[in-house]
């Protein structure tokens, strides 16, 4: 796969989430529509995943490199739910619920194994066994 384009991929990916998250907001989706708390973390672990496999990538030792990769999603989602905790608990005033951090990092993780597979799928469709560099010249 091509590295440059690989970028690009990740780039829009985070661009669009950010849009999402700003319509999300705006219209109090987060609130309104049950669904869309999970839709936005499992895209947010596909972005993560993607992003650290862009970092990572080594063909030859890919199977290690998928456990430091969901280690990568999780902590990266971890680290998220402590600061949601924070932020409900010391400044918005609401309770505290397992419940949701814990469905949240699910959905993270998800996110990040659904991005291994997709490269994984993508790479055996063209025929590429690594994420190589652009030849300009």
């Amino acid at each position: 796969m091509d590295r440059k384009k690989f970028l690009i991929k990740i780039v829009i990916l985070m661009f669009l989430i950010f849009i999402a998250d700003r319509v999300g907001t705006m219209f109090y989706w987060y609130y309104t529509i049950w669904w869309f708390d999970m839709l936005m973390h499992f895209l947010g672990g596909v972005w993560v995943g993607l992003f650290f496999l862009y970092v990572f990538y080594n063909k030859n030792k890919f199977l290690e490199q998928f456990l430091i990769i969901l280690s990568c999603v999780l902590l990266i989602g971890v680290f998220y739910e402590l600061f949601e905790v924070y932020v409900h608990n010391y400044i918005a005033r609401d309770p505290f619920n397992i419940l949701d951090t814990t469905s949240d990092i699910f959905f993270d993780l998800a996110g990040g194994v659904f991005a291994l597979l997709y490269f994984l799928k993508k790479n055996r469709q063209t025929g590429e066994s690594e994420i190589h560099p652009t030849v300009e010249l």
